[in-house]
């Protein structure tokens, strides 16, 4: 009959993993990864973060086999699972462990295994979720963003441009776009003064999204063209509003 689950046959680390290293540990273990399609594996590599549960299991007379689900979330907002069978198939036989990309897979897989027929699984009939993560609000580019974030704070000139914690932050980018922000105008100024607003959105591994606000303007003495970078919105209309006034 079922049993407690019992969690010798699956060996979770104290520490946390990354959306990766969860990854490769899966892989490593599973006897049959390299069945899983190379569309899936270049998904994941790009997740933001993931979950793992116990969905089923069944103890009986020396035998175990226990199903996991293992889910990513992508940089896109949806999700990706993959789900795990872990089973020993002789009675002192050491646990092994296979990976599928759908439950029918995983049905089939289970269907198999040498365990007596007449025995219940102990299923969880609730599934774990990855914890709540908003949709972004743009739609990113995942190439060369650190780099264009650095070449961003690297051109301003205002002296309460971002500092080295923005630059830390944003190194961990793994993606970006860049949109031009209008709305509220400023104040002309002098003649031939131009001003230019944009934001830069970024994407960071952790599903988090941090903006910069860069102002492109004219409104320096010789009329050279000049970039500044503020880390809010207000802050960058705000300066915007001064330079033009200066020069009035």
């Amino acid at each position: 009959m079922s049993v407690p689950y019992e969690t010798a046959a699956y060996e979770p680390h104290d520490s946390p993993e990354s959306p990766e290293e969860h990854l490769a540990r899966l892989l490593g273990r599973a006897l049959n990864s390299f069945e899983l399609p190379d569309e899936t594996i270049r998904e994941l590599d790009c997740a933001l973060a993931h979950d793992g549960s116990l969905h089923s299991a069944h103890h009986s007379e020396g035998l175990h086999r226990e199903t996991y689900r293992h889910t990513w979330l992508l940089a896109d907002g949806s999700a990706l699972t993959l789900w795990e069978l872990v089973h020993n198939t002789a009675r002192g036989s050491e646990p092994q462990h296979e990976v599928y990309v759908d439950e029918e897979e995983l049905r089939a897989a289970t269907s198999r295994l040498p365990l007596p027929p007449d025995t219940p699984d102990f299923e969880l009939p609730v599934t774990v979720q990855l914890s709540p993560v908003p949709a972004p609000r743009h739609s990113y580019a995942g190439r060369d963003s650190a780099d264009h974030a650095r070449r961003l704070l690297r051109r301003a000139e205002n002296p309460d441009r971002p500092g080295a914690d923005t630059a830390a932050l944003l190194a961990t980018a793994s993606g970006h776009q860049i949109t031009q922000a209008f709305g509220r105008p400023c104040r002309a100024g002098r003649a031939g003064l131009g001003f230019s607003l944009y934001e830069h959105a970024f994407l960071l591994r952790d599903g988090e999204e941090v903006s910069l606000w860069e102002v492109e303007h004219t409104a320096t003495p010789d009329g050279r063209h000049m970039c500044e970078v503020y880390v809010s919105e207000d802050a960058a209309r705000d300066a915007m509003e001064r330079r033009a006034a200066q020069l009035s």
